[in-house]
């Protein structure tokens, strides 16, 4: 073998990892956010478990992405350690899709045989790849485009291996070494330690169905141990991500390493009994790719078949070596994990349930601190003050890692949804700031001992109603990304703040008229300045969920054209509310 054919081959192999790369990263960016809903919709039980793990890993490509992805969800308390079992199980099978598909290139003949060989259909998927992407403007269209061209590169790359290896075919050196990997023990050292370099079993399996098809000398006694072995090799992505994980979130690698260790000794051990039995004529015989693909498809179902009964005792295994102490207990849990980086859009859905969780808070503190201006208690108000420190915690986190992601590969709707969760958590940490300013006012009352008059209660009554209602709507329509309720929320903001002026105009007059005084105007004057600045801020939340889905870009603009276009509709709720929430007389 000349130096040309080894730079030929390592170029080979370099394009068909880049080409793996780009497919796994596309079909990723195209399946969104949705990864993570259906994980944790559908793992209810192992079974659905399984096949939820082999329909994603089958689409996305990528067995180490979905256990990977696991670890990040375990360790963030989204699912727990037995929900994940039964996806690793199915991450296994749906791996094996890979395999299938580049068996494909070992197919031979004319006429619809000939189809079905990417050799021949490659070449016309890199075109329209690259004309999607050079000349389309839809984002979607784009990443469909980058997943043709990935799986040009993908079979180009395999082309280019081939090429290169079949000078191996009468190479009695290569024969001689390829012989010695049919010691079972050999054969999983080896299989282990190439996937464990190359990070990726799809990739290792394709170098293996090349060597098959090029070289002849792969029989089913050389490829089955080396094929287990890459199982196990697959392993190391998840324990290296598990680093620095909590312990439930180390588990999850673990029971993906003790699943593929233990079903390799089972599998192989009761092969090679029946081998030593019966003396299995097929084991000399040279197998191609799609034999390698049958192999490996096999044996993930058999292990599945063979562990999924004992989804506990698994589990218990895994508790067993990564062992709780006493005294040691996990203590915070991650808000968002960097693991979910990886997978951009999974990571954009976090920072969504995150948001989610902050928005629940600050709608709970503002209801409290309102409360406090009807009737005072000191626990209620340090609470106040403790959640608006967790809020502001929850904005550093959350403003942190969608940084972090808005540095990948983003689609247009996704860095919208990122710009618009920038500026959603802000707003909310700017309600919880009202909402201690707002507790600050209502202790000052109560230190002084000073009380509004029964008219200047029903009035604030009604104002703290009418903020209720628009901090309802605003976290409601956010959490539910229910478009219609927010709509709603801009004619109530607008009759706050005629509320406010009309409040103003009244406690302007009782001046006058000697019923209040000059110190509880300005307590007023705080609390009427901090309730229209919730609402201001209950808008902007809003209107940030509407630009998410009618992709408008400015505010004002938006606000602009829906008082314009609506200005009926609008009007129509502007006057409800203004009817609902009308002054005392």
């Amino acid at each position: 073998m000349t130096v040309h054919d080894i730079l030929t081959m390592l170029g080979g192999l370099a394009v068909f990892m880049f080409g793996m790369h780009t497919l796994s990263g596309a079909l990723e960016k195209l399946a969104g956010g949705r990864l993570e809903r259906w994980l944790e919709k559908m793992t209810s039980n192992p079974l659905k478990g399984v096949a939820l793990g082999a329909g994603i890993t089958a689409l996305i490509q990528s067995s180490a992405a979905t256990t990977v992805m696991l670890v990040g969800f375990v360790n963030s308390g989204i699912m727990k350690l037995s929900q994940a079992i039964g996806v690793i199980m199915g991450a296994n099978i749906g791996t094996t899709a890979t395999g299938w598909i580049l068996s494909l290139s070992s197919v031979n003949g004319t006429g619809i045989a000939a189809v079905f060989n990417p050799t021949n259909f490659t070449p016309v998927l890199a075109i329209i790849g690259i004309v999607m992407v050079m000349f389309l403007k839809s984002d979607k269209k784009k990443t469909v485009g980058t997943i043709l061209i990935g799986f040009a590169l993908l079979m180009f790359g395999m082309n280019t291996m081939s090429t290169a290896a079949e000078v191996l075919k009468d190479n009695e050196a290569f024969a001689s070494v390829m012989v010695k990997f049919s010691n079972p023990f050999l054969g999983v050292l080896a299989g282990a330690l190439l996937t464990a370099v190359l990070q990726s079993s799809s990739v290792s399996i394709g170098i293996l169905q090349t060597l098959s098809n090029k070289t002849g000398t792969i029989t089913y006694g050389i490829a089955l141990p080396i094929i287990l072995g890459q199982n196990i090799g697959s392993c190391v992505t998840a324990l290296l991500s598990s680093i620095g994980a909590n312990k439930s979130a180390k588990r999850v690698a673990i029971v993906h390493l003790y699943f593929n260790i233990i079903g390799t000794v089972v599998f192989l051990s009761l092969f090679y009994l029946v081998n030593g039995i019966f003396d299995l004529p097929f084991m000399a015989e040279k197998l191609n790719s799609t034999g390698i693909a049958i192999i490996h498809t096999c044996f993930n179902f058999m292990a599945t078949a063979l562990f999924l009964p004992f989804t506990k005792q698994l589990e218990k295994l895994a508790c067993f070596t990564v062992r709780d102490k006493p005294g040691d207990e996990e203590t915070e849990i991650p808000l968002l994990d960097k693991r979910f980086l990886k997978t951009p859009a999974v990571a954009i859905e976090q920072c969504k349930n995150v948001a989610f969780k902050m928005a629940k808070i600050t709608k709970k503190t503002l209801l409290m601190s309102m409360e406090l201006v009807k009737k005072y208690d000191k626990e209620v108000a340090q609470t106040v003050v403790d959640n608006e420190n967790t809020i502001d915690i929850y904005e550093d986190k959350i403003g942190s890692y969608i940084l972090q992601v808005a540095s990948k590969d983003l689609s247009v709707n996704d860095s919208q949804i990122v710009s618009n969760l920038l500026h959603t958590i802000g707003d909310l940490e700017r309600i919880s700031d009202h909402a201690v300013n707002i507790k600050e006012t209502a202790e000052e009352m109560y230190d002084k001992k000073i009380y509004f008059s029964e008219a200047a209660k029903s009035e604030v009554s009604v104002m703290i109603e009418a903020v209720t209602e628009i901090l309802d709507k605003a976290i409601m329509s956010f959490v539910n990304m229910d478009i219609e309720m927010a709509k709603s929320v801009e004619p109530l903001e607008d009759v706050i703040d005629v509320l406010r002026a009309d409040l103003k105009n009244r406690h302007v007059k009782r001046l006058r008229d000697g019923v209040c005084t000059i110190e509880l105007g300005f307590i007023l004057q705080d609390l009427l300045t901090n309730f229209e600045r919730v609402s201001d801020h209950c808008s902007n939340i809003a209107v940030c969920l509407i630009q998410i889905k009618e992709n408008s870009l400015d505010t004002h603009e938006y606000m602009n054209e829906l008082k314009r276009l609506d200005k009926s509709e609008f009007m129509d709720e502007f006057n409800t509310y203004k009817t609902k929430y009308v002054l005392p007389e």
